[in-house]
């Protein structure tokens, strides 16, 4: 039921493509796909992240982040989303540069492939083979597939002021196609991470913040407007190792209300929550509830230079016909040896 039912939503969203004249219109859900969620980690504490990024996963959870890393790091995530309904894939770069500036990239794809296409294989009967829009008949031989793809690629630089402050920006190149029609976007980020007392730390990215637009083949403009995400988390000590909750708002301007968890006219607020116990540094466990009503559990294990994350997503609503279980895998390489370390360090 739900991939026939998602399915079918992909079809009428092409259909909508092909019968659109030139315009500009506020797209609700437009940037959805970019507010997924990276990394087995966060994903695992409920996308609750912006205030404890400090790894190559800052890149997209908070830009001000990617200044804390003090070695190179590659990270690969794999996102079985809904049962392989939807493949989502994600590979990060970052570097340090200098003595307190770090350099990254982040490229992210979300696809739904073999979407049975049946523009070209309607027809009646009674009609001699003639196409007829209004048929409930197809000629199956006729039938082709297509591909739902989101590509999204974060350039992010950040620079670390103090021992308790650091800022960061990204550049966003968004590529977007279904079938034959595509479109092309440009948007940007800011970001900020602050310390202000030992073990609290809080931080704020402000996504598309010009408003970013995607432009369509068919004339078609999306706008995709600003999001603040705020968040913060506090470090507590706790049998050999360290107890960290941490709680993020997503504050989006597109007029979501019910959609989200509490609104105001058109501003709706939306919470991630997560916890994380990590012991000496070896392993972790993680729990969380995220912005799309899913409870969230993972678990992690760091290896000389290599750690492994694993997270599970299930939607809360019990029922038959509710979308399949999430898992995902990701690993993060850290070139941990004295000839990568950041300059000054």
């Amino acid at each position: 039921m739900p991939k026939n039912l998602l399915t079918a939503v992909i079809f009428i969203l092409l259909c909508g493509l092909f019968n659109t004249e030139a315009q500009t219109v506020v797209g609700k859900y437009a940037g959805e796909f970019m507010a997924i969620g990276i990394g087995g980690r966060p994903l695992g504490m409920g996308g609750a992240y912006v205030a404890i990024a400090n790894d190559v996963t800052a890149g997209y959870y908070n830009p001000a982040g990617l200044a804390r890393i003090n070695y190179p790091e590659v990270s690969l995530m794999h996102d079985a989303r809904f049962g392989n309904l939807e493949n989502y894939d994600y590979v990060g770069i970052a570097i340090p540069f200098d003595k307190d500036m770090s350099f990254g990239l982040s490229i992210m794809r979300l696809a739904v492939d073999g979407i049975p296409d049946t523009r070209n294989a309607l027809y009646d009967a009674n009609l001699d083979g003639v196409l007829d829009i209004n048929s409930d008949r197809l000629d199956y031989t006729k039938i082709t597939e297509f591909s739902d793809q989101d590509w999204a690629f974060y350039l992010t630089f950040a620079k670390r002021q103090s021992e308790i402050f650091s800022y960061g920006a990204n550049i966003k190149i968004i590529r977007r196609s279904i079938a034959e029609y595509s479109a092309w976007g440009v948007g940007f980020d800011a970001g900020a991470w602050y310390s202000p007392m030992e073990k609290l730390s809080l931080g704020v990215n402000l996504q598309d913040i010009t408003t970013t637009m995607v432009a369509w083949s068919t004339g078609r403009n999306e706008l995709i407007t600003p999001t603040a995400k705020v968040g913060g988390a506090y470090e507590v000590n706790f049998l050999s190792g360290i107890i960290t909750p941490a709680l993020d708002l997503d504050v989006r301007f597109e007029n979501r209300q019910y959609a989200s968890m509490f609104h105001v006219g058109p501003v709706s607020f939306d919470a991630h929550v997560g916890f994380e116990y990590n012991f000496k540094n070896i392993f972790a466990i993680r729990a969380g509830y995220n912005d799309v009503k899913q409870f969230t559990i993972g678990a992690g294990i760091k290896l000389p230079k290599l750690n492994i994350d694993y997270s599970f997503a299930r939607f809360s609503a019990a029922s038959e016909d509710r979308l399949d279980d999430t898992h995902r895998i990701s690993i993060m390489l850290t070139l941990e040896e004295p000839k990568f370390l950041r300059t000054g360090m």
